[in-house]
């Protein structure tokens, strides 16, 4: 990721409508400075104004994690980043951007991009037009500026509970937060992160929402998203490093998107230290066939696993299954909420 460069052109104020949750670590006022002289970096704070309304996937989450309709003309501030979603949209950054340029906003948290595949489901993403990149003295801005460090090692030990599933959508969310929840009722500290994905408030205020007394993610670490990059495992031991800080009693950690995707989950699970620090693995899965994937993939890469949820565990059929062909248990976060905090704990005492 490139970092922030000076440049040498003259600068104008513009009044923001919104300002995406995306840049929500650069605390940027509603009137600011913007450059015409824009670099195509992930990351960098981008100008744009929105060239139509929609009916679906018409909302920007704000920066104070409220969501608002985008209206035709909505002068945003959001990031430049890349989607790959499997449900959803793609976009990648152009090579070249220039005032004037129509690009898209790829996700409800304001990463902006050229849309390269579209969704049935959702139709074309948002267009935009781009006005400039936000800049001070001299400089554009880009999310790293404020970021928190990412990590080369884990610095203490504490019990760490992830999730992950087979592909988006999988049931992560929710058996995260009953986790959390459930731990919280016992009385124990909890803190979360959320270490691959593209960028959202939603997910850390759902966790704080559940009791994680401290939440992170990636964007803290000045990533749009985890597309296409190396730097998942070096983001996980940063997160883990900063929720010690905070003297949990356990530390839950939620990996985005699905195992084989491009967001890093792969990458994460591969890193010898993170391994060492995984005290619970749940997977999660639609179906039979992801559930059985995700244990033969882990199984191959001498990763345990300790438990699988999601929708596969919906009813007796996928808990048989997951029972009786993988020799797990299946338990699921929506019905069986108690009975999934105590098998975490059972995992994580001592």
């Amino acid at each position: 990721m490139s970092a922030a460069v000076n440049i040498m052109t003259s600068e104008k104020k513009i009044m923001i409508d919104k300002l995406a949750s995306s840049t929500v670590n650069m605390n940027l006022d509603m009137e600011i400075s913007i450059t015409d002289n824009i670099e195509p970096a992930v990351g960098n704070v981008c100008i744009v104004r929105a060239l139509e309304e929609k009916r679906v996937y018409d909302k920007l989450e704000l920066s104070t994690g409220r969501m608002a309709k985008i209206s035709k003309g909505d002068v945003i501030a959001g990031v430049l980043g890349e989607r790959r979603a499997l449900q959803g949209f793609a976009g990648v950054v152009p090579d070249t951007v220039k005032q004037g340029d129509i690009l898209h906003i790829l996700n409800l948290g304001g990463v902006i991009g050229k849309a390269v595949s579209f969704s049935r489901d959702y139709g074309q993403p948002l267009k935009v037009e781009v006005l400039g990149m936000a800049v001070k003295e001299g400089k554009v801005l880009n999310i790293r500026d404020s970021a928190k460090k990412t990590a080369g090692h884990i610095n203490g030990s504490t019990p760490v509970v992830v999730v992950s599933g087979a592909s988006m959508n999988s049931g992560k969310t929710q058996a995260i937060s009953k986790i959390i929840q459930e731990f919280t009722w016992k009385g124990k500290k909890v803190c979360s992160a959320k270490v691959s994905g593209i960028s959202a408030l939603k997910d850390i205020l759902n966790m704080r929402d559940h009791g994680a007394v401290h939440a992170l993610s990636f964007l803290d670490f000045g990533y749009p998203s985890t597309v296409n990059t190396e730097d998942v495992p070096a983001i996980a031991r940063g997160a883990i490093n900063e929720l010690l800080r905070h003297d949990p009693d356990v530390i839950a950690l939620e990996l985005g998107d699905g195992l084989l995707g491009d967001y890093g989950v792969f990458q994460f699970y591969m890193d010898k230290e993170v391994q060492k620090c995984i005290t619970c693995n749940i997977v999660c899965a639609t179906d039979p066939v992801g559930a059985w994937g995700m244990k033969e993939i882990m199984k191959e890469n001498k990763i345990p696993v300790h438990l699988v949820s999601g929708p596969v565990t919906d009813n007796i059929v996928g808990v048989e299954f997951v029972r009786d062909r993988l020799e797990l248990t299946g338990i699921n976060a929506m019905y069986q909420q108690k009975e999934l905090g105590d098998f975490v704990e059972r995992m994580i005492e001592p």
